[in-house]
């Protein structure tokens, strides 16, 4: 469930109400980022806080929301594209986004979208603009930044995300474009090691990116996911976490980001996709909640957990295990395949199948909705929605 401080309604977003190129940190005293206002009050004198104050109480970290995440690079769209016999051509990732962002009632469950670049600057078949038309539906536009994995050399076959060369003047034009989030992904793999060296460069890169992010006015999503392949048990995995989150906030603060101005996208404490234990929705509950006490400041307003392969319902039953008390945090759900693969199935790429497959993209998102209340039962779900999606060796 959200904290108190959490419980606030959420009014329709506004462009006009976001200050052009402001920063969620204290600038330095040498740099003007906002001209101060003809009768200053407390309030407009702190951008930082402004900034921080709709994050919290009126975007992405508001009760029973959460976020689609939508920001599939164009080669790992053309492979759920490949999946119902669809060519990875732009009319057709656009026929597909568009579904995603135009339906109907969407902004009840979900507060924001992370988008892929090209999507950021497209428009929807009917020529709107995707970004106008998730603001319409109060959704917060937000954008991918990372520019992929690569080997990390000197490790034991790991990897490290790029991306950091020019992020400043990227992360600008996209503020200017409508985002007003960012979301960096990198990948630890436990039976990899995980090496000191990939844990070190996968924390350091997050917290540079941070920092960058909140320069330019983008609140930044810190996501390390522990990837789920392997055939090692829950505790392992909760070891590693605990090393890994430690090293992150360790150069979190180091960069000097501000956490007040931080989402987290952690993968839930589970064990390896070819583990023979199965872990119940109360052991994943107990153990990742374990995590995030010892190692996730209070002042984090917002957890958005990411799937990681888990099928929808496993995803929804494991978050709504996580809010049957109160959380420090607003603990939500940030999903891609866990909100889209029966929508995907469903639509198959026929125009007569759209309203069909995003009635199915609606059930979904009530049911992450109702399972960060605490509400999910679990009941008239379908077989396709209870069908796991891990893939070993994954490569987005």
């Amino acid at each position: 469930m959200a904290s108190a401080s959490l419980l606030k309604s959420s009014p329709v977003l506004d462009r006009s109400e976001f200050v052009k190129g402001q920063s969620l940190r204290q600038p330095s005293a040498s740099i003007i980022r906002c001209p101060p206002p003809p009768q200053p009050s407390p309030f407009l004198l702190a951008p930082m806080l402004m900034s921080l104050s709709r994050l919290r109480y009126k975007t992405v970290a508001s009760p029973g929301r959460g976020i689609l995440a939508m920001d599939e690079s164009n080669a790992t769209c053309g492979k759920r594209l490949a999946s119902i016999g669809l060519e990875n051509t732009e009319a057709n990732r656009q026929a597909y986004r568009t579904l995603l962002v135009t339906a109907p009632g969407l902004g009840q469950y979900i507060s924001g979208a992370i988008l892929f670049e090209e999507t950021l600057y497209q428009s929807t078949t009917d020529g709107k603009k995707m970004v106008d038309v998730l603001i319409e539906q109060n959704i917060v536009p937000g954008i991918k930044v990372d520019k992929g994995l690569v080997p990390l050399p000197g490790s034991n076959n790991e990897s490290w995300c790029q991306g950091l060369d020019g992020l400043a003047s990227r992360t600008a034009a996209y503020y200017q474009q409508g985002a007003r989030f960012a979301k960096w992904r990198t990948v630890v793999s436990i039976p990899n090691g995980p090496s000191a060296l990939a844990v070190k460069e996968a924390a350091w890169g997050l917290a540079r990116y941070a920092a960058i992010s909140q320069d330019n006015g983008l609140v930044p999503i810190v996501e390390p996911e522990i990837l789920l392949d392997g055939e090692h048990g829950i505790d392992r995995t909760f070891e590693v976490a605990l090393k890994v989150w430690a090293e992150v906030f360790y150069y979190l603060a180091e960069n000097n980001a501000l956490f007040e101005g931080i989402l987290l996208k952690p993968s839930m404490v589970t064990p390896g996709a070819e583990c023979k234990d199965k872990a119940t929705p109360q052991q994943v509950s107990d153990y990742t909640l374990k995590l995030l006490k010892r190692r996730i400041p209070p002042a984090i307003p917002g957890i958005m957990f990411l799937s990681g392969g888990q099928s929808e319902v496993e995803a929804t039953l494991n978050l709504n295990a996580m809010n049957q008390g109160p959380n420090p945090w607003h603990v939500s759900f940030s999903y891609a395949r866990a909100l889209q693969n029966t929508c995907l199935k469903t639509w198959a790429g026929r125009p007569e199948n759209v309203k069909a497959a995003q009635e199915v993209l609606l059930v979904r998102a009530k049911a992450n909705s109702l399972a960060q209340l605490g509400k999910y039962t679990g009941e008239g779900e379908s077989e396709e929605a209870k069908k796991g999606m891990f893939v070993k060796g994954y490569v987005y």
